[in-house]
């Protein structure tokens, strides 16, 4: 079973005023500490774009490279986001990862809204899904789409659309999905064909039904501790681990509890959360 790490379980997040962003070092660090052998990039920025000092810091830190998570802008007619992928892509090619994680992007940072698309937009997303996912494939790179809360793609309408209307595989965010309203256990029964990567996470329903209901903005539910480690929230980790090895998903499952951060945490901070987690899940999986 292939177990990864991600950098935003220590609170690192591409979104401007997120909160205190910790250093490559002690996220590396604590991530291999905590028993992981491959993580996620995170963000642009904070590991190096440079193809030989990136691969200098993983080796260094004994660690691989699954993948990292891309927001691209992809309803407007007038925008190539090809452009905006070119960067992270050289990136994860020199990393020697296997995954480009997309997400549907509204063009503002943040998470907390969206715009309500009309059919011509769609379709361009929709076209621009599968031309991307075609330019991933040139470099030897799966691309995948990540529902996301906060993006275009983030209810099972807009889910359902994707399947639909375009090839790309999927990235199944079991906190992103039970947020916007898709139950992902069912979502793996009933598509496991089309779920190629994994982003794990438990969550506290009682808040996402206030993101659900305007109660609370995203980034307020995470601050407020959405997000719980595995096990320990309303999401069925181990039924969803279940069907997904039971249909012959050999892809990875990346650990992820978004997570913000005041300050500079004493003692174990996020490292807590995310050895619970690993325990967990080798527990569910044994």
């Amino acid at each position: 079973m292939k177990i990864a790490g991600a950098p935003i379980s220590w609170g690192v997040c591409e979104v401007p005023g997120w909160g205190h962003q910790l250093t490559p070092d002690r996220v590396l660090t604590e991530m291999r500490g905590a028993g992981l052998t491959a993580t996620e990039l995170g963000p642009e920025g904070f590991l190096p774009a440079d193809a030989d000092e990136l691969k200098s810091v993983l080796r260094e830190k004994d660690l691989t490279c699954v993948g990292g998570f891309a927001p691209v802008v992809l309803f407007r007619d007038d925008h190539d986001p090809a452009d905006d992928l070119a960067g992270p892509l050289e990136s994860l090619v020199a990393a020697g990862a296997g995954v480009v994680v997309l997400a549907a992007a509204t063009g503002s940072d943040g998470y907390d809204s969206r715009p309500v698309l009309d059919e011509a937009q769609w379709a361009t997303l929709l076209a621009n899904l599968d031309r991307l996912a075609a330019i991933v494939a040139d470099r030897g790179l799966l691309a995948v789409l990540h529902p996301h809360v906060g993006t275009l793609v983030e209810t099972r309408s807009d889910v359902d659309r994707v399947l639909a209307g375009s090839s790309i595989p999927l990235c199944l965010d079991t906190g992103h999905l039970l947020i916007g309203g898709t139950d992902p256990l069912e979502l793996a029964k009933a598509v496991p064909n089309r779920i190629a990567h994994t982003h794990l996470k438990d969550v506290d329903a009682a808040l996402a039904a206030k993101v659900q209901s305007g109660e609370m903005t995203y980034t307020e539910a995470v601050k407020a501790g959405m997000y719980t480690p595995l096990g320990t929230g309303d999401v069925d980790i181990a039924g969803i681990v279940s069907v997904l090895r039971d249909n012959g998903f050999d892809g990875w499952f990346v650990l992820e509890q978004d997570t913000i951060l005041d300050g500079e945490p004493t003692g174990e901070g996020p490292l807590r959360d995310v050895l619970a987690s690993v325990a967990h899940l080798r527990q569910v999986t044994a």
